[in-house]
């Protein structure tokens, strides 16, 4: 599991690094291309740009002061900072969205001109550096991180902008429709909306100490019941620490003390391989002799 760990922690920061240069070059790109052009959709997607490379740089930052050790004041490290940026990353895809689609409404009722050819060679360039930049993303480990997936989401919102800049550009070119500029950009502004209620809403949950999404609470009871001399679970509670750092605390009722360490032993032993849970703290507790307050 520790190799694992820090074989994903590795990949994370390489995708992070590269893909956060990569976004970063290309953004002004973006926004001279934009300005020269005068396409909403082109500078909606170096807004996102922008975000992304805010994003990419706070998730690097945030995985290096994960990195740091844990101390007498902090004593689970700085992992949790992690969340705290992916929780921001979430709120910035919502608000960047939201200005865009306000410029889009306002770009509706005035329609004005777009240089379409040079719109399509810059969000080509655009959709091409996206998808590389996604790919990176996607070797690190953009399901179970909060961290990444976020920085993942705001290169994908990026990506569909280029795809919706493109469809703008050829239907401007081709038939002299100058609204399917801010159109564009209202559908992927959509799109960047729902993925940014998303990852801000999982990492609230995991700010407010919820149980993780993936385990089941009576599921880890059942189980641990099924151990010899376990009467009962009391006073459980799993949350996490980051992402990928679940932990566990509980007290187990037994009627005989002589079994302790075998029950112990065998109830790490299920959190561990059962659950994927290493970092527990189990308190047994005498059948008769079992604390008042606990439920």
């Amino acid at each position: 599991m520790g190799h694992d760990h820090s074989h994903h922690h590795t990949n994370n920061k390489k995708a992070l690094t590269l893909s956060f240069f990569l976004i970063s070059f290309y953004l002004v790109v973006e926004v001279i291309g934009g300005i020269m052009t005068n396409s909403l959709a082109l500078l909606s997607d170096a807004g996102h740009m922008l975000s992304d490379a805010v994003s990419l740089g706070l998730s690097l930052f945030a995985i290096k002061v994960g990195e740091k050790k844990a101390t007498n004041t902090k004593t689970y490290g700085y992992k949790r900072f992690e969340i705290l940026v992916a929780f921001l990353n979430g709120l910035a895809l919502i608000f960047i969205s939201l200005y865009i689609l306000w410029e889009a409404f306002h770009r509706l009722l005035t329609s004005p001109e777009v240089m379409s050819t040079g719109m399509i060679i810059i969000s080509s360039v655009g959709l091409v550096v996206n998808i590389v930049a996604a790919f990176l993303l996607m070797k690190g480990d953009h399901h179970d991180n909060l961290n990444v997936r976020s920085a993942f989401l705001h290169v994908l919102g990026d990506l569909l902008g280029s795809i919706g800049a493109i469809v703008a550009a050829v239907l401007i070119l081709l038939f002299g429709w100058n609204w399917a500029d801010p159109v564009a950009s209202i559908i992927v502004a959509f799109f960047v909306i729902v993925s940014g209620v998303r990852v801000t809403r999982d990492s609230f949950h995991v700010l407010m100490e919820g149980t993780p999404s993936n385990l089941n609470t009576e599921k880890i009871k059942e189980k641990l019941l099924t151990i010899d001399g376990i009467k009962e679970v009391q006073d459980l509670h799993i949350w996490s620490i980051s992402s990928d750092f679940p932990a566990l605390s509980c007290h187990i009722v037994v009627e005989d003390f002589n079994r302790y360490e075998q029950i112990m032993t065998e109830s790490k032993h299920i959190l561990s391989h059962a659950f994927h849970i290493e970092h527990t703290t189990i308190q047994v507790d005498k059948h008769q002799g079992i604390c008042g307050h606990c439920n």
